[in-house]
């Protein structure tokens, strides 16, 4: 792809514009931390984080190491909820700000039981441009040769490339328009001050926007403001995949199978329906949980009669120049009124502590497979970060990607991620399977960005919906990671807690 257009614009102005793309063009976005708001107050917090409970042959970083969030006051309506890692000495992508917006899909790969892994290369790594995309759970069933009981018809996954990609930083206020060769020869740049330069002949004509609408487009300022997101209205009643008794029953037999072996960490789940009236605004809804609930892996994927709303706090994998970083969370403390002796308690939590421990292990198994031999490490072990009125754990598994080696096969050779399925991987997604009475569908697949050999990212799609034209719901997902020594009604009020942020913005 070539660059058509380098402009700055005032962060304020980029929602306004966010939702003039996904109305106007149907465009697929992923969103980090959006614009600050300078005039919002913030209460910050300390976190402190500790080795202690690494493995004695994994080279880690300190074995002190501070982090702070924030929760903001009631005061506060730029960002109730929001709580952001201040920079320090851990890096963590609640500090990022990047985003990437794929506009006019010109080439689709739809995944199924039957897609080679040579046709995913040849898809990603072709010289026309980064792939958006995502990876479904059940997908993951299929690579690991798990046949779910539970039937759907969510696609396994899909992968594209524009025609026009756009790049940039919601806080630095710059941002990049990129064309595929057949879609523009007009090439452009902007000084600082936001006069466009346009130096060679105007683009062809193709069905959709074209490079000098997009041009124009990108550096106006009277964009209509963001719309209010109205709650929507339901045609029943919510419904739960599981009630509160049989959640409970499912902790129970979890920690019968951890007793006889079979696994010694789960993560169940419950989904949520809920019928709709009317077809609604979920750009409105997208952009309200960004701008007011803030998370680092934010998208907004359109995908036939599917919008899907992700709002992910986690990072998956991440691959850069053969640095290999994933950052499992595992460990959460949900809170209303906030506390810094609440970090402590959480990071205290010899459960919690082993929760995490577990799945790191995992982790650095899972990409051992294809990093440089004795590569693989662990830094600042049990970090938290705060996220929709959770606080929570995090670890930094790092690595170096194997010569030979491509950020595909890292993605495909550990997914699903295993912070959501537990350990060991495999045997833990069959019994999950059992004992679910859904299907999981995105919910703990991946959604990623690929761009060419070097780079990908990607999130665990968590915190994760979809309103579906054809059922009229809007569903969404919430789950617990369980251990032996975990309690029923504890694990069953996190779940209801993860679950609450779609469920106060639908229907507070």
């Amino acid at each position: 792809m070539r660059c058509v257009l380098c402009v700055s614009y005032n962060p304020q102005q980029l929602p306004a514009l966010l939702q003039h793309l996904a109305d106007a063009y149907s465009a697929d976005m992923l969103l980090s931390m959006p614009p600050c708001d300078d005039d919002a107050p913030r209460a910050t917090s300390v976190a402190r984080c500790t080795d202690s409970d690494s493995n004695s042959n994994q080279t880690t970083g300190s074995d002190t190491s501070l982090c702070a969030g924030s929760k903001a006051d009631e005061g506060n309506t730029a960002a109730p909820d929001a709580a952001q890692l201040i920079h320090s000495s851990i890096p963590h992508p609640m500090t990022e700000s990047k985003f990437i917006i794929g506009i006019q899909p010109h080439a689709s790969l739809c995944l199924a039981p039957e897609t080679t892994r040579e046709a995913l290369h040849a898809f990603c790594y072709g010289k026309n441009g980064p792939v958006i995309g995502y990876m479904s759970y059940t997908y993951g069933l299929l690579l690991h040769g798990v046949h779910s009981r539970n039937a759907t018809d969510f696609p396994p996954g899909i992968l594209r490339r524009y025609r026009y990609i756009i790049k940039g930083d919601s806080r630095a206020g710059e941002l990049r328009l990129l064309a595929a060769d057949s879609a523009s020869k007009t090439c452009a740049t902007t000084d600082l001050h936001g006069t466009a330069c346009v130096v060679t002949e105007a683009s062809d004509r193709l069905e959709g926007p074209s490079a000098t609408e997009l041009i124009t487009l990108l550096q106006r300022a009277d964009l209509p403001p963001v719309r209010r997101h109205v709650p929507f209205v339901s045609d029943g009643p919510l419904r739960h995949s599981q009630s509160k008794k049989e959640y409970l029953d499912g902790v129970r037999a979890t920690r019968a199978r951890i007793q006889a072996g079979d696994t010694y960490q789960l993560n169940l789940s419950i989904r949520f329906d809920l019928p709709l009236q009317d077809t609604p605004d979920t750009t409105a809804l997208f952009m309200h949980l960004w701008q007011k609930r803030p998370a680092p892996f934010y998208a907004l994927l359109h995908d036939g009669p599917r919008t899907i709303v992700s709002t992910s706090p986690e990072r998956f994998l991440q691959v850069r120049d053969r640095a290999v970083l994933t950052q499992p969370i595992k460990g959460t403390l949900a809170f209303d009124v906030w506390n810094e002796s609440l970090v402590e308690t959480l990071t205290s939590s010899p459960k919690e502590r082993a929760e995490l421990s577990m799945i790191v292990d995992l982790l650095r198994n899972d990409i051992s497979s294809r990093c440089e031999y004795d590569s693989v490490r662990v830094e600042d072990h049990c970090s938290t970060f705060t996220v929709d009125r959770l606080i929570q754990m995090y670890t930094n598994v790092r690595g170096t990607l194997r010569k030979g080696c491509t950020p595909l096969d890292l993605l495909l050779d550990a997914f699903p991620g295993g912070s959501i399925t537990g350990c060991p991987k495999l045997r833990t997604m069959q019994i999950i399977d059992a004992l679910e009475p859904h299907s999981r569908d995105l919910y703990c697949g991946s959604i990623f960005y690929m761009d060419g050999p070097e780079y990908l990212d990607s999130s665990i799609a968590i915190r994760t919906g979809w309103h579906d034209a054809q059922t009229r719901c809007f569903s969404w997902f919430a789950g617990s990671g369980l251990v032996i020594d975990s309690v029923p009604e504890s694990e069953y009020a996190e779940t209801i807690a993860k679950a609450r942020k779609f469920q106060e913005a639908l229907q507070p």
